[in-house]
């Protein structure tokens, strides 16, 4: 994979608590680890001989934006000109529930434009990502 070609970014919530972002941030990259196992390093062994499982082979910076701004461009990325892209998104409706189950039932009955997305997780062409997150700034 050309480092400069593609590129992924984490986008959450800025007002989220600590606990929560982090939780976000965790399961937008599992999930994103599971679409895209290409980017998963080989494992590595260190000066003592311990192995040391694989990570990601580049950079994922992590941005934050407000609530409002999240969730518009998360439906940007609806559109046909970003298909292309590898999207995870992690929203209030998930985040409130217990199993996968409670989940994908729950959802079916929520409209798009009713989801508040605490977090997305975005892989593509490097000018594709630059200009829908070019603008936000570092999480810190």
């Amino acid at each position: 994979m050309e480092k400069e070609t593609r590129k992924c970014v984490v986008v959450l919530d800025g007002a989220l608590p600590p606990g929560v972002a982090a939780n976000t941030a965790a399961i937008l990259g599992v999930t994103l680890g599971r679409q895209l196992p290409e980017v998963v390093g080989e494992d590595v062994t260190d000066g003592d001989g311990n192995r040391h499982l694989g990570i990601i082979r580049f950079p994922v910076p992590v941005l934050r934006a407000s609530a409002e701004a999240l969730g518009e461009l998360r439906r940007r990325l609806f559109r046909p000109e970003f298909w292309e892209l590898t999207v995870v998104d992690f929203s209030d409706a998930a985040q409130s529930c217990r199993t996968y189950g409670e989940f994908t039932e729950k959802l079916k009955d929520i409209p798009e434009r009713s989801l508040g997305y605490l977090g997305v997780a975005i892989h593509g062409g490097r000018k594709e990502v630059d200009r829908l997150t070019g603008s936000l700034p570092l999480l810190r």
